[in-house]
């Protein structure tokens, strides 16, 4: 047999191992995809992640006031905030605005690291740690910088992670 014609042979055979091999490839690829877009273990993901993103926005919130606004600032810490904590911002709100204002102090936050620690999706509950960068400006004086760590509570209501408890973690 000529080289020539074995070789016209050979191709077709070739064409059809590749398109097997694509084809096996495609399916494995597609099951996969379906898969992982049900799997368990993504949804807690995102679970976590939203509770993160809440949560780390919450604490913010709580830890950004101006004395030139202070209801605009209280009024955060109430919509950042559920169950007991939102009691207590709602229950001492005037007090809190008159401390603010006489201080004539601003603050303003940023996260410098955080993370959930525990998570309980279908309670709708999570613990997450914080360590957030505070600058305080006294009018008048040069604004400080103070760092602390935070534990807070989180719960879901509705699509929304809120604190229901925030509370600063001892150093040492």
């Amino acid at each position: 047999m000529h080289p020539e014609t074995a070789r016209r042979r050979r191709l077709p055979v070739v064409a059809l191992v590749l398109l097997a091999v694509s084809l096996v490839a495609c399916l494995f690829f597609g099951v996969a995809w379906a898969l992982a877009a049900n799997d368990s273990l993504l949804d807690r993901a995102n679970a976590r992640d939203a509770a993160l993103r809440d949560g780390q926005a919450a604490v913010i919130n709580f830890n950004t006031l101006d004395y030139r606004d202070v209801n605009r600032g209280l009024q955060r810490w109430e919509d950042n905030s559920t169950g007991p904590l939102r009691d207590e911002v709602r229950q001492g709100r005037q007090n809190y605005a008159t401390q603010i204002a006489q201080a004539k102090s601003t603050t303003t936050a940023r996260i410098l690291d955080a993370g959930i620690v525990e998570l309980d999706e279908h309670a709708g509950k999570a613990r997450m740690i914080a360590v957030v960068q505070v600058t305080v400006t006294i009018d008048g004086q040069q604004p400080a910088n103070k760092q602390d760590r935070y534990q807070a509570e989180l719960t879901r209501e509705g699509d929304k992670w809120k604190l229901s408890a925030l509370g600063t973690v001892p150093v040492g």
